[in-house]
């Protein structure tokens, strides 16, 4: 039987410096209350990849995403190259909590085209792919940990820069990567514009290239840079990545098209489970589960605390 696997941002909700109280969702909350109890999920990608390709191995985010957009690449590794804004502070810089930056499809291809110029011969090089995301090339394979720019919105950035044998390499490519895009025209552009500058490019999610994507049995549905790669006719199990956070305006929509059907298959016995995912936890819930109606509700947050 099959289940599904949603997703939801935690991010908008609580931010690190606001004492401003979320808010609550009412039917979320009842499907909470319902379920077991919550697990700790170290990549919640990899954790929800599993439902729709139980069997096939993890094939990175970046490698994913380069394959869809642009097919194969030689190359012995690949990141994602997110642009961020910063914001800078007496002794620390943070990511700011509408860090993560969109371009234009010709904005990216001059940055990689600027990029390449200022880089070449180094072994690295930057490609803008059909999505208007941009992708870091390298020639030499590196043993480093990354971490989701999500995980880093308005938040020190100081403990989520890479971490591992080669961390070094990257963390100075970042920041040479800023000292370069410090006076860029295209930040010129954007102030014009009246838009926030870019201040690097967040570099993550790397691993070796795939010659093509894996083979996937279930679907994906939203928007998410990995699962993007894996959307599809719907059948079997599913992936859902919603945008909105809970309690917000497109919250609704989010319970109607994905949430509420989803209770429905579970209540008529065509779903077998279905994982409730937000933040480093996951918590799921079963068809017996869902008939837990004494369960009392309580704030959304505090089960993916």
């Amino acid at each position: 039987m099959s289940s599904q696997y949603f997703r939801f941002p935690v991010r908008a909700a609580a931010p690190l410096r606001s004492a401003a109280t979320p808010l609550r969702s009412a039917f979320l909350e009842q499907l909470l209350a319902r379920a077991d109890a919550g697990r700790p999920v170290g990549d919640w990608r990899a954790d929800a990849f599993g439902v729709i390709a139980p069997q096939a191995p993890w094939p990175g985010v970046a490698a994913a995403a380069l394959c869809a957009d642009c097919g194969a690449v030689d190359a012995a590794w690949v990141c994602l190259a997110t642009p961020v804004h910063y914001a800078a502070e007496m002794t620390n810089v943070r990511m700011s909590q509408d860090g993560i930056l969109s371009m234009k499809r010709a904005d990216a291809e001059a940055l990689a085209l600027d990029f390449n110029r200022v880089w070449n011969g180094s072994g690295i090089r930057l490609v803008a792919g059909g999505s208007a995301r941009l992708y870091g090339i390298f020639d030499q394979a590196l043993n480093v940990t990354t971490r989701d720019p999500e995980d880093v919105l308005d938040r020190y950035i100081e403990e989520y820069l890479p971490a591992g044998t080669d961390a070094s390499r990257l963390r100075q490519l970042m920041s040479e990567i800023e000292m370069w895009l410090f006076e860029h025209e295209l930040n010129a552009t954007r102030a014009d514009l009246g838009v926030a500058r870019l201040s690097g490019l967040w570099l993550w999610g790397g691993g070796a290239p795939l010659a093509s994507l894996p083979k996937a049995q279930g679907w994906a549905e939203g928007d998410d840079v990995f699962f993007n790669a894996f959307k599809g006719e719907k059948s079997a199990s599913g992936v859902i990545v919603a945008s909105h956070v809970p309690g917000d305006e497109g919250w609704p929509d989010v319970e109607a098209r994905w949430l509420r059907p989803a209770v429905s298959q579970l209540r008529a016995g065509r779903l077998s489970q279905l994982d409730l995912s937000a933040g480093d936890r996951c918590v799921t819930l079963s068809a017996r589960a869902v008939r837990r109606f004494w369960r009392r509700r309580r704030p959304w947050w505090e089960f993916f605390a």
